[in-house]
């Protein structure tokens, strides 16, 4: 019998099926809008999931929510936004919707999140060279890992400069006992369907009081005035999330924390089987940061060689990362001026072969060719592991025996002379 493919990371339903229960009651009660019961109820659990008094407004996807944060802490055309560099193109492209600049921050090496030292010396310099400070800073939880937040928040303090917390892949990551999401003046939460639960799609925006929730959802529904008809004062946006995709949420609340601890069984395999390998450190938590572990991620060093290397780049990928999850413009050629060394790939393709989807690190953004004028702050960090690291299946689906199949295939298929 062959082996079945292993995906990297697909939330999934819970057996309850809860989620087919809210969904049948919102075609029930016609509820089949962008608001509704499931709405009110989705977002109720999700701010007693967060706590410490926050108000949470659900949205169609994290984008979204970064986008609203963004407008919500006045960012406007011409500002600049500090923003990590080592993330997916989400945390930074809202930034360009608004007209304003993101400002790209590297990482330190022991979380792989924004270097606070660096973030310092971004916002100096840019006070220096416009006049005026950063709008807003959005630090990223990479894979679930929690980013050195005493250190952010008090630089970001120090100056008067909001945070917007990017958690979409942090959702169940605590620094120092308390929800990640939840430091700075705005959260990001993500429910796409590869996150630690989905809605199929959606978001959602921790806010830190009703307040600031009732601008949100206003700014959510296209900006509507108070009138018995179409008013409309400010742009407003078709961000809110739909009756049908909460109810997928609602049910997906009730196995959160099982998900969350799956996920960090599966690391604690991949720490225990990659402990002696010479050659493959698996990136694991510091004191005082417990991750979601949403992806499990291992480093290769230069010198270890895997099968079939040397062919590593001899094809163009004709397809690109996502595959049928999105559509895709065609490449341009076999290698970039900032791509995964050849190992990296070997291992990939390898995996592939096997039926197991791996995949690169997130590539830097300072060094996509869509943001190759914005300013960059950077120390070598994030390209350094974009070179040398890669994700392997971390979700609900992957079982002990995946794992070691896993760990099997990349054991037998390296060397290090």
């Amino acid at each position: 019998m062959a082996n079945k493919r292993i995906y990297l990371c697909l939330a999934h339903m819970s057996e309850a099926g809860l989620e087919q229960k809210y969904i049948k009651e919102a075609f029930d009660t016609n509820w089949v809008v962008p608001l509704g019961p499931n709405v009110n109820g989705f977002e109720a659990d999700l701010e007693q999931f967060v706590g410490e008094d926050k108000h949470v407004v659900a949205l169609s996807s994290g984008t979204a929510a970064v986008h609203l944060a963004l407008i919500a802490c006045g960012v406007q055309a011409g500002d600049e936004v500090i923003v990590q560099s080592f993330t997916f193109c989400a945390s930074s492209h809202p930034i360009t919707y608004l007209g304003a600049t993101p400002v790209f921050i590297d990482s330190e090496a022991e979380t792989w999140n924004m270097d606070p030292e660096l973030m310092e010396v971004a916002i100096k310099d840019r006070i220096a060279k416009t006049g005026k400070k950063p709008k807003a800073i959005i630090p990223v939880y990479l894979y679930g890992m929690p980013a050195k937040l005493d250190e952010i928040m008090e630089i970001a303090d120090k100056y008067g400069i909001p945070v917007i917390e990017d958690a979409a892949e942090g959702l169940g990551s605590l620094y120092k006992g308390q929800v990640c999401g939840t430091f700075g003046k705005y959260g990001v939460l993500s429910f796409n369907g590869n996150k630690m639960i989905t809605t199929s799609g959606g978001g959602a925006l921790i806010c830190p009081d009703e307040e600031a929730k009732s601008k949100i959802m206003w700014y959510a529904t296209q900006a509507r005035e108070a009138y018995p008809y179409y008013q409309h004062e400010a742009i407003g946006y078709n961000y809110r999330m739909s009756n049908i995709c909460a109810g997928i949420g609602r049910g997906q609340m009730t196995v959160v924390n099982d998900h969350v601890a799956h996920h960090r069984h599966v690391a604690d395999l991949y720490r225990e089987a990659f402990k002696d390998v010479n050659g493959i450190t698996f990136h694991d938590e510091m004191d005082g940061m417990t991750s979601n572990f949403w992806l499990s991620t291992i480093v290769l060093d230069e010198n270890l060689h895997v099968s079939d290397e040397e062919t590593a780049y001899a094809e163009a990928v004709q397809g690109a990362v996502g595959g049928a999850a999105g559509v895709v413009h065609a490449g341009g050629g076999v290698h970039t001026d900032c791509e995964p060394n050849d190992n990296v790939e070997a291992l990939r393709k390898v995996l592939d072969k096997e039926g197991v989807e791996a995949r690169p690190l997130w590539k830097p953004m300072h060094k996509q060719p869509v943001y190759k004028d914005a300013p960059a702050y950077v120390n070598g960090v994030s390209e350094a592991l974009f070179k040398k690291g890669l994700c392997l299946p971390s979700g609900p689906y992957v079982t002990d025996e995946d794992v070691a199949r896993i760990v099997a295939v990349i054991k037998e298929n390296i060397s290090k002379n």
